[in-house]
């Protein structure tokens, strides 16, 4: 699809996109301030390899790489898993987001900058 900066594009139809992203989405500042008013209703969840995990992550999260996504360990269906990867562009947040969600858990795709939210391991 080829996109110009004179194309007009539906109201109703954008509208409706940006609510279901708005609702299957969150951002790092959120995220953090979620985080911080210490509610127990989410998971963060890392999917990325485990060496990367093992260099620097969210403090909390929990790694499913994607050779676990079949028997996922540490889910939970009553809380909101938040799943991030290596980048905003990368696929693999949204690729487990998918099959997590097809095993009934509920999901959210973290979008946006990490380094905010990662602390280094040392």
């Amino acid at each position: 699809m080829q996109t110009t900066t004179t194309r007009n594009h539906d109201p109703a139809r954008a509208r409706a996109y940006f609510e279901d992203k708005l609702a299957f989405t969150t951002g790092p500042v959120e995220l953090d301030r979620w985080i911080k008013t210490g509610q127990d209703n989410l998971i963060i969840v890392d999917v990325r390899a485990a060496e990367d995990f093992a260099k620097g992550h969210i403090p909390g999260a929990i790694n499913v790489p994607k050779e676990k996504w079949d028997n996922p360990q540490g889910l939970n269906r009553d809380k909101t898993q938040v799943v991030y990867c290596y980048t905003q562009q990368c696929h693999l947040a949204a690729n487990a987001c998918v099959r997590f969600a097809g095993k009934g858990y509920p999901v959210m795709e973290l979008e946006g900058r990490l380094r905010d939210l990662e602390r280094k391991r040392t």
